[in-house]
């Protein structure tokens, strides 16, 4: 069982703020600079990774959005440390959290570093199952395929070898190494028929605060947010201290 904190720190960006950044917004195709992916090729893709996979039990490595949204139920959990790759916002969208006149930006795995989140342990007879609906959820481009591979993650009872998704970005709509205040500008701002940027931040955060998970940059980033957000929306926020984070 992955380590849960029994108090999490305040936050500067609250649920309040969040609220401010919610607007309807019609929704709309995927990136026409990307090939949607056939089923063929999903498939092939699937078949490839139980082959590389074999007997092995599966796990899926989470560092974002998949934990607090996992889609999958799972049997076991633990902490995991990810070695030479680190969090950061860089993909860029033109749908889903952010229309093509205000981009936004989702989190993804760059080199260097390391990256503590949670691995999940899949039941071994959903194997072939779980990791169909999961190439389903998160490969939707044929240039997406690039963005799944496996990862050893330290635990407290030894590595494991995990299902990691959007690692080490490539090519069109990539923007490495943004400083944390123009990611704050994006995130303050950018909303689609999915949601806010800053609702996917928060919910990131409070959950890395339940696991006990102390990321630097984005513990700044979400100060740099509530910032934004009250520059931005100053007349239409009620004088409140912030409060603890709970997820939406």
């Amino acid at each position: 069982m992955a380590a849960r904190s029994s108090q999490n720190r305040q936050m500067s960006l609250t649920q309040d703020l969040v609220a401010l950044c919610e607007r309807p917004e019609p929704v709309i195709g995927g990136d026409p600079r990307f090939t949607p992916i056939s089923a063929e090729a999903r498939e092939k893709l699937a078949e490839k990774l139980l082959i590389e996979l074999g007997d092995g039990e599966l796990w899926v490595f989470a560092y974002g959005s998949l934990i607090w949204k996992p889609s999958f139920e799972h049997v076991e959990e633990r902490s995991g440390l990810l070695h030479g790759w680190h969090r950061s916002f860089c993909l860029e969208l033109v749908s889903w959290r952010g229309p093509p006149e205000q981009p936004g930006l989702m989190m993804a795995l760059d080199r260097g570093g390391q990256c503590r989140g949670v691995g999940y342990r899949l039941a071994h007879d959903q194997r072939n199952k779980a990791v169909r609906a999961l190439l389903e959820r998160e490969i939707t481009t044929f240039e997406d395929i690039a963005m799944v591979r496996w990862g050893h993650v330290e635990t407290p009872a030894g590595a494991v070898l995990s299902l990691v998704f959007w690692a080490g970005p490539t090519g069109i709509g990539v923007s490495r190494k943004l400083p944390l205040q123009d990611v704050a500008w994006v995130l303050a701002r950018a909303c689609g028929y999915a949601g806010s940027n800053a609702s996917y931040l928060y919910n990131t955060v409070v959950k890395l605060e339940e696991f006990g998970i102390r990321d630097r940059n984005l513990w700044m980033l979400q100060k740099l947010v509530a910032d934004e957000i009250r520059s931005l929306h100053g007349d239409r926020m009620q004088s409140t201290p912030p409060i603890r984070g709970a997820e939406s």
